[in-house]
């Protein structure tokens, strides 16, 4: 009798479907109910973040750009994206700036913990880390 250990074509086809499988579970969401988006350095260029969030409940995602104007540093920016994200997102979730160039990003009480990504950044010069809390 055979041993069913894995060999030739059989290893073969268990390898690519683990290959294909890898990168859809490294893109599964990860929600918090608090996130901390930190900003490093200057920006060397106009350019504009594209910040996503993803609500685990009925609740639409939401797409927010956030234009970054070339030579503001990391606590104007910082700033900006709080702006941007408190006209974008009303009073469904609190967002404030913490130690000059950290903006936290919160739910209210009874509001669904979310997912934040950034989709796009072209920007140049500026990092931009994002922490759940």
């Amino acid at each position: 009798m055979r041993s069913l250990h894995r060999s030739g074509p059989i290893r073969s086809l268990f390898v690519a479907v683990l290959l294909l499988a890898l990168p859809s579970g490294l893109a599964l969401a990860s929600p918090s109910n608090k996130w901390r988006i930190q900003v490093s350095s200057d920006a060397d260029s106009d350019g504009v973040v594209v910040f996503h969030i993803a609500p685990t409940d009925a609740a639409p995602p939401v797409d927010i750009a956030v234009q970054v104007p070339k030579g503001a540093n990391e606590n104007h920016i910082a700033r900006i994206i709080r702006d941007t994200m408190r006209a974008k997102l009303g009073d469904r979730y609190k967002v404030e700036v913490d130690d000059g160039e950290d903006v936290l990003l919160k739910k209210h009480i009874g509001s669904a913990s979310f997912d934040l990504s950034i989709t796009s950044k072209t920007v140049s010069g500026v990092r931009i880390t994002l922490d759940k809390e």
